[in-house]
């Protein structure tokens, strides 16, 4: 049977660790997020973060039921980064896009834990208050409610998408990172166009936009649907 969660001010050690650290639940994140950025996600053991907080590893299930479940505060708390800040500005494909972007943004920053997080629904505050943003941005612009949660759903899975698939290639080794840059360059640049004519001509675009992330521009594409969309219930 799990262990009671104890509520968060019962949780605060009555001294501080050997280090002097009060735990906390976000301090117990972000120790997660230095071990997946420095040993993946095969590095993140309670037995290491108790290593890293100088506790013993059974005192981080006064905070966390198990691993998953501090598996989705990290994906929370990633999220909660991207929002710190954000304020909607009345126009709802600018306030769309900073979103997307930021929420991007915060995930490729940790690539290793996005690979952990980025297909999880943690049910939590940040995540929540993204959703809200999200749907009321869409209401407020004027779109159905049907359309807003297709909208939505696209626009939050398309994201959480690319920041999965560009997550993934950054947390590759650098030397399998860089080979597979190359191959634009080395096999792609020099196909004949006797038998493939049609990467033949387009090998000097391909090799300069194929190495960079597609996700500026599925947003915008995103995002002209959607202003198409709203255009046809106007007219």
């Amino acid at each position: 049977m799990a262990k009671p969660v104890v509520p968060e001010e019962r949780r605060r050690r009555r001294r501080p660790t050997r280090s002097g650290t009060v735990l906390s639940e976000r301090l117990i994140v972000e120790a997660a997020l230095r071990l997946l950025r420095e040993h993946g996600s095969a590095g993140l053991t309670a037995r290491r973060l108790g290593l890293a907080l100088d506790c013993d590893p059974s005192t981080l299930y006064r905070y966390f039921r198990g691993m998953d479940e501090l598996t989705l505060a990290i994906g929370d708390a990633l999220v909660g980064e991207a929002l710190r800040g954000w304020r909607p500005t009345g126009e709802w494909r600018t306030d769309l896009r900073d979103v997307g972007v930021r929420i991007h943004a915060a995930y490729v920053a940790h690539p290793q834990a996005a690979q952990l997080t980025t297909s999880r629904v943690t049910g939590r505050a940040n995540e929540l208050a993204a959703d809200e943003a999200v749907l009321d941005v869409l209401r407020t612009a004027g779109f159905p409610l049907p359309d807003t949660v297709r909208i939505y759903h696209a626009f939050i899975d398309q994201t959480l998408a690319f920041a999965a698939l560009d997550a993934a290639s950054l947390a590759l080794p650098r030397a399998a990172r860089s080979a597979d840059d190359a191959m634009w360059r080395s096999t792609y640049a020099h196909l004949p166009a006797a038998t493939h004519p049609r990467i033949a001509e387009a090998a000097p675009l391909l090799s300069a936009r194929m190495v960079t992330s597609a996700y500026p521009t599925a947003l915008e594409m995103l995002l002209d649907s959607a202003q198409a969309t709203l255009a046809r219930l106007g007219s």
